[in-house]
């Protein structure tokens, strides 16, 4: 399952706290982890006071949906490092973790299949308006006038917001319907891009242009509330947008108002802005995007295959044990940060 080299049994042993989890167990993480000598802690927390006293001691953190804030990396005395289950790392303070000499590691390429086809389906089953007609038949409506208007794919332009790996899947599985992508990504090299057979523009070129917006952007400082009132006003009237990034980058009230007005025609979202899974009580009544039929959501599922689900759970535990034993991690993702201050 692992490269990691066996330890032989150890009375101090290092204590591995995995934060939460929602995969039903961690039996997988703990043959890892216990394979190399080390002790897994499980827990289930659902705000950072729940990590301060496991904290003080522990060798190793593990984070699926709970944040590891600073107060709580400021309790650790032993950790060496912060592993998260997926991609992004905005749930981990990892300036502090640097100043800190904790390494933060991550999950790279676990579901990019996944996630492209969760995107395309979104956006197929709103273009086909295939909910409408769904609901209509089940109330005893057969025609195809209730799901009117459909408009044909073949010539129309999908804009497509970030184009890593998975931008790069969605673009690859669009243009088998004719449509013309488009790209918006300020870090990647314009020569990636053209590889692909793909425009990048500017993101006012983008959102004039669209007629499908694909949102696949990691969460950062600058990319909240990417889209909010000003952008959904230039966006073409009757644009669909499909966001299978991080919720909190599409501004969730401005999204229902362009939505009530009449300028978008409809979304898909895999996360709503207020990502549920990190809160301790949550109602879906708080967030008003949830009474709008022209809404699909699904519950950050998009990355969700037992394949990939497997490999993500396999290779964070593997880079915490092979920190363990003294081996470099697959994915560091303040490494070169830490070299700098040592």
């Amino acid at each position: 399952m692992s490269d990691t080299k066996k330890q032989p049994f150890r009375h101090d042993r290092p204590k591995v706290v995995i934060t939460d989890y929602d995969y039903g167990n961690v039996d997988i993480e703990r043959a890892i982890l216990e394979a190399v000598g080390a002790e897994v802690i499980a827990l289930q927390a659902k705000s950072e006071a729940d990590l301060f006293e496991a904290a003080k001691d522990c060798a190793a953190m593990m984070n699926q949906y709970a944040r590891i804030g600073g107060e709580t990396i400021r309790r650790m005395e032993k950790c060496e490092v912060i592993a998260r289950y997926g991609v992004g790392v905005d749930i981990v303070d990892v300036k502090t973790a640097t100043d800190r000499g904790i390494l933060v590691t991550n999950v790279l390429d676990y579901c990019t299949e996944e996630v492209a086809d969760h995107a395309i389906t979104l956006w197929l089953t709103l273009a086909r308006k295939i909910a409408d007609y769904d609901r209509a038949t089940h109330q005893g409506i057969w025609k195809w006038q209730s799901g009117a208007p459909v408009y044909r794919l073949r010539g129309r332009t999908m804009g497509v917001v970030s184009f890593g790996k998975i931008g790069q899947a969605i673009a690859l599985r669009a243009k088998a319907f004719g449509v013309n992508v488009i790209a918006f990504d300020p870090f990647l090299p314009e020569a990636v891009a053209k590889k692909h057979g793909v425009e990048l523009i500017s993101k006012a070129e983008l959102l004039a242009r669209s007629d499908y917006i694909l949102m696949q952007a990691p969460m950062t400082p600058e990319t909240r509330h990417f889209l909010s009132d000003p952008e959904f006003a230039a966006m073409k009237p009757g644009a669909i947008l499909v966001n299978t990034g991080r919720g909190p980058t599409v501004d969730n009230a401005a999204l229902y108002r362009a939505l009530t007005d009449g300028h978008l025609a409809a979304a898909g979202l895999d996360d709503p802005e207020e990502e549920p899974a990190k809160r301790a009580n949550w109602d879906p009544a708080d967030n008003p995007i949830f009474t709008l039929p022209s809404v699909l959501v699904t519950p950050h599922a998009a990355y969700y295959s037992e394949e990939s689900i497997e490999a993500a759970r396999v290779t964070a535990a593997t880079q915490v044990a092979k920190v363990l034993t003294k081996q470099t991690p697959d994915y560091p993702v303040n490494g070169k940060d830490l070299a700098l201050t040592t």
